[in-house]
């Protein structure tokens, strides 16, 4: 437990420590826990002990821990899926942000980056 001075100083503890389970036992509960950005599971108000997630809910049992709720989700389908970008830009559109790339490779101190975007452009 936690005791703070108002709901704003609350919600900041909340969302730094990044709790694997969160009560919220206030007024406007439901208010409240609308603005946490940062907790795996948010139990809201008198009745929603955090029994009732673990067993009865029907809410996501495997939860991220010590502070990881800040970056990560409870185990879901998502877990076992695998995303992959596709980028397909055409000439015309590369030379659109040609310079904001070869800046930003120039200032990350990656210069084969930006050589990458200048080569295609290179005698044109």
């Amino acid at each position: 437990m936690v005791l703070v001075d108002d709901v704003e100083q609350g919600i900041a503890v909340c969302d730094a420590y990044a709790a694997e389970h969160l009560e919220i036992m206030t007024a406007d509960a439901a208010a409240v826990a609308a603005r946490i950005r940062n907790a795996g599971a948010i139990f809201v108000g008198d009745y929603s002990p955090v029994s009732l997630g673990d067993y009865c809910a029907g809410s996501n049992h495997v939860l991220p821990t010590s502070g990881t709720a800040a970056f990560s989700s409870g185990l879901n389908v998502t877990t076992f899926l695998r995303a992959v970008q596709v980028i397909n830009y055409d000439k015309a559109a590369l030379e659109q942000v040609s310079k904001h790339i070869v800046s930003l490779s120039d200032a990350e101190d990656l210069p084969g980056h930006g050589d990458a975007v200048k080569i295609r452009f290179a005698g044109a």
